[in-house]
């Protein structure tokens, strides 16, 4: 399937970008980011997105884009600790956060995936996460029902595709990237290394090509460390 490679990042999202659109938008922390796709977001203009990932970016950093440019309207996340602009425009008001549970956003995403609507965890009862969500009584324990989440493209980085679009992710990059390329209507993956057909193998294959639409090699391989922590050397 050698017409799901492009030749940049640009023509991988040509034709599939729209206003009021969901994006799914892979990686942890600033690992396995889309780092060449999310300025071609940018570039396109696009607004009122509504954007699903474990974060948005880092100050001038990722999806921090798309917020300096003012085009997401809402985030769905877990964490947003480390970004400034985030919690300012959310303390003003322009900009709606749904806030979710690390483990909780992972399994609503992979339940889109898998075609479940919904599902019972214990996280987050009693709290406000809870809020406005059926809650019930199983084997004598409290269990919130939280709903799957898909949307209409996923931006995701592998390590590795092969021309079907049969994906290995390398490590923390391995976070959110897998079940997103699952859960959404059309899945864009920038990679590293392109490797011929029948190079992976089978056993090693983490996302199989099916769930795969575009494949573009990355322009941008940054891996930027979020924030270094260091020790002296011993004498």
């Amino acid at each position: 399937m050698a017409d799901k490679i492009f030749e940049t990042p640009a023509a991988a999202l040509s034709g599939i970008l729209f206003d009021g659109m969901t994006i799914m938008s892979g990686g942890f922390g600033l690992s396995g980011n889309p780092e060449s796709l999310i300025p071609q977001v940018r570039d396109a203009g696009v607004r009122d997105l509504t954007v699903i990932s474990n974060n948005c970016g880092a100050d001038g950093f990722g999806l921090w884009m798309l917020l300096d440019n003012g085009q997401i309207r809402k985030m769905i996340s877990s964490y947003v600790g480390e970004n400034k602009l985030f919690e300012q425009l959310y303390l003003d008001g322009k900009l709606e956060l749904e806030l979710n549970p690390q483990g909780t956003l992972a399994e609503r995403i992979r339940a889109g995936g898998a075609g479940i609507p919904a599902f019972y965890t214990k996280t987050g009862v009693g709290t406000i996460v809870a809020n406005g969500k059926p809650v019930e009584r199983f084997e004598g324990h409290d269990y919130v029902r939280e709903t799957w989440l898909r949307a209409d493209l996923a931006i995701i980085k592998a390590w590795k595709a092969d021309p079907s679009g049969n994906l290995v992710f390398r490590k923390t990059a391995r976070n959110f990237n897998p079940v997103m390329a699952t859960a959404a209507k059309m899945t864009v993956v920038e990679v590293e290394e392109i490797v011929p057909l029948g190079a992976l193998e089978a056993d090693h294959i983490h996302t199989p090509g099916i769930y795969v639409d575009r494949i573009v090699k990355t322009t941008i391989n940054e891996k930027r460390i979020e924030k270094r922590t260091t020790r002296p050397r011993p004498d």
